[in-house]
């Protein structure tokens, strides 16, 4: 059994305890080396039948209840671009066109389920692992984040969930191995309209990747790539052309991945007694920096109120002074205006006599 994610970071006792502890572990880990179980299952895909439709690409986005793209299946001009599998698509099909090719080469990329993984020798906490049925799967509870998987697939397959800060997970083709163990073909196979994926063990569909090289020699170059490239994959390719025309590596040689892994790795118990120490350092220092982010965030939000209630009390007093200045404005117009219709009044009242000057207001006229 491996170490959970939990366990892996609550160890934090002294170093050498975690030495001992961790070392005994991971040395089991990186000295395994993982074969191919007689009998396994495999897919065989034949470049030369593929035609792009994108129908596989669909049904691994429905069978692993991934998220929808953006762009929809039946769009096409993804294949104008260059793809890599990534944590929300765990496979896609690339588009190749050489000078001189009527009809352009569509290949599908995804995990290529190695007999001896690169990834699972290279996982010292044993989250990836071979099964019985082909597949390498993952468990993500087991799963520390190092991504040494990552670094270690010679085939560019494994995606890491970058933004997902809380429960990142390495992400790939599983080769459907929950539908496998139901009886059910994987999702991809089930989808081709065109049989360019054929499932079945993997020593059959060796034969009968043989016997259409042998049938249709005009068709196929003599190579059955993934029959021994890293020591042999459950995913197994016919094509018309050379392999390295289509992006795939012809320089991976036929020695498993353990073989180069199992030496480098030995030294990796010892570097794994301070992992807990490094990761509770960096847990310690993120929590730090988290927490002196939330004590600025708090002091910033409450400058931010105290800014505004000062903007806000010199705004209302401004705004009273403005009102208290209009009132009085408005307070005075009406006075004039009221004297001024006084006056207007009391000079229609007048008599004649008075309006004209003919009275002697000094009474010396009695």
């Amino acid at each position: 059994m491996g170490i959970s994610r939990r366990q892996f970071l609550g160890f934090l006792g002294a170093a050498a305890g975690t030495t001992a502890v961790l070392g005994g572990n991971t040395e089991a880990a990186s000295d395994k080396v993982f074969k191919g179980y007689p009998g396994s299952f495999g897919v065989l895909h034949d470049i030369t039948r593929c035609i792009g439709c994108r129908k596989c690409e669909e049904a691994c986005n429905r069978v692993n209840e991934l998220p929808l793209p953006g762009i929809p299946f039946d769009d096409l001009s993804v294949l104008n671009t260059k793809r890599r599998t990534r944590p929300d698509a765990y496979t896609v099909v690339n588009r190749f066109t050489q000078n001189g090719d009527k009809q352009p080469i569509f290949l599908k990329n995804q995990c290529n389920h190695c007999l001896e993984p690169a990834c699972a020798s290279a996982c010292f906490v044993k989250a990836l692992r071979k099964v019985k049925t082909g597949a390498v799967i993952y468990d993500a509870s087991l799963c520390v984040g190092c991504r040494y998987c990552m670094v270690a697939c010679p085939f560019n397959i494994p995606a890491y969930e970058y933004n997902n800060p809380l429960t990142p997970r390495v992400m790939k083709c599983t080769m459907c191995h929950p539908r496998i163990e139901k009886g059910l073909l994987p999702g991809c196979v089930e989808s081709c309209p065109k049989e360019a994926l054929t499932f079945g063990t993997r020593e059959k569909l060796l034969k009968t990747a043989n016997q259409r090289i042998e049938k249709y020699p005009d068709r196929y170059i003599d190579h059955v790539y993934g029959e021994h490239e890293m020591g042999g994959t459950s995913w197994i390719y016919l094509s018309g052309r050379t392999f390295n025309d289509i992006g795939m590596r012809d320089d991976l040689g036929i020695q498993p991945a353990a073989v180069y892994t199992s030496g480098p790795l030995s030294a990796v118990p010892i570097v794994v007694g301070l992992w807990p120490v490094l990761l509770t350092g960096l847990y310690a220092i993120s929590k730090r920096k988290e927490k002196i982010s939330e004590e600025e965030r708090i002091e910033a939000v409450s400058r931010s109120i105290a800014d505004a209630n000062e903007n806000m009390k010199v705004k209302l007093a401004a705004l009273k002074d403005s009102m208290a200045k209009e009132k009085e404005a408005a307070i005075n117009l009406e006075v004039r205006r009221a004297l001024e219709e006084v006056a207007k009044k009391s000079a229609l009242e007048q008599p004649e006599s008075v309006k004209d000057g003919s009275i002697d207001m000094s009474g010396e006229g009695k």
